[in-house]
């Protein structure tokens, strides 16, 4: 037997004792170091289940409760007969991404738009958040030696902001505005800057985000209580707004003002997940010719990147992380210090393996 923390329901987080997965053909065993606690986990928790299957998942088959831990590193333990390029106790970073292969997003090599995707640790396959999880090989990307266990379990939310800034039309020169200062918002600040950003302007409420947003990069920081962002952004942009926007916040009143101070012909690109139906100005869009376009998670390749990144020293994201706590503590000093206390956090770890 193991322990695993899974969700059982609204506000209902158990550490529980479960069976040891066995390793099977074209999969690897892994032993998880450490587990980020990630916004859709928080939402799981304030008013799930939503994206945790209460019915048997497509892929899975599996359903509540389940493990959860999607953000994670770990130590490679085992490996299928079949699998000859990861080695027992190998260092890796699991990219999560649950899909069949065969709907036409899939074909199209977009599995994260897959018709019937899930993720491990949210959808089934085990999770993170477990003394030992079994995942398939496509799931494993090698963390390079200069880069620690803890710095790897940033790999997922990076690669979001990644992939984000990989689908936008950025360029060169671009001017850029980033809504958010969460771990998405950050991420993205922090890729930007990687990726040869030369003005980046963001904008959040939290005077300790706000600090976080300057460390990683962000070259002029806005409070939307305090300052009229569209007229901001228009000014440092030489009157004509930013050419690209990404929103990590998810809020009405930042969509409306991100679409004001993008550029005529720009594009504001949406990461936030929303929890309510929201409104669109489409004249703003319209007599404006900008562009509103989405992004969800990432693609194969996309771990690969990062982590490159981060060997290189071009992303330093250690600093995002706030606390490290153990499972049995996972509900007080994470779970509940994230929706309490959210301002002094950016990314609580749970050492489940160190």
């Amino acid at each position: 037997m193991m322990k695993a923390v899974r969700f059982h329901g609204k506000g209902d987080i158990r550490l529980d004792d479960i069976e040891v997965p066995t390793c099977g053909k074209g999969q690897v065993k892994v032993k998880p170091a450490y587990v980020g606690i990630c916004g859709t986990d928080l939402h799981e928790y304030l008013g799930g289940a939503n994206l945790i299957p209460t019915t048997p998942h497509p892929i899975t088959k599996e359903k509540i409760p389940l493990t959860l831990g999607h953000e994670f590193s770990g130590v490679v333990e085992e490996v299928g007969d079949d699998v000859t390029d990861v080695k027992m106790g190998q260092r890796v970073s699991v990219q999560p991404i649950i899909y069949d292969g065969t709907c036409g997003a899939c074909r199209d090599g977009l599995i994260n738009c897959c018709d019937n995707n899930g993720f491990i640790g949210l959808s089934g396959w085990g999770g993170g958040l477990s003394e030992h999880v079994v995942v398939p090989r496509a799931a494993i990307y090698e963390i390079p030696d200069s880069v620690s266990m803890k710095v790897g379990a940033l790999t997922e939310p990076l690669s979001v902001a990644w992939h984000s800034i990989d689908i936008s039309p950025l360029k060169k020169g671009d001017k850029v505005l980033v809504l958010g200062g969460g771990p998405i918002g950050l991420g993205v600040i922090q890729c930007l800057k990687a990726r040869g950003a030369e003005t980046i302007i963001a904008s959040d409420v939290s005077p300790r985000r706000k600090e976080f947003m300057k460390h990683f990069g962000a070259h002029h920081v806005l409070d939307p209580t305090q300052d009229d962002v569209v007229a901001r952004v228009r000014e440092i942009c030489g009157g004509v707004g930013a050419d690209v926007g990404f929103d990590a916040a998810g809020v009405q009143v930042g969509l409306d003002q991100a679409l004001k101070a993008i550029r005529a012909q720009g594009t504001l690109v949406n990461i936030a997940v929303w929890e309510k139906p929201v409104q669109l100005q489409m004249n703003d869009i319209v007599f404006r010719e900008r562009k509103y376009i989405g992004t969800t998670t990432f693609v194969a390749g996309d771990f690969r990147h990062v982590l490159d990144a981060i060997a290189s020293g071009s992303l330093q994201p250690e600093p995002m992380i706030t606390r490290i706590i153990k499972m049995d503590e996972i509900e007080e000093k994470g779970f509940k210090a994230l929706i309490e206390e959210k301002d002094k956090h950016v990314k609580i770890l749970v050492e489940v393996n160190p």
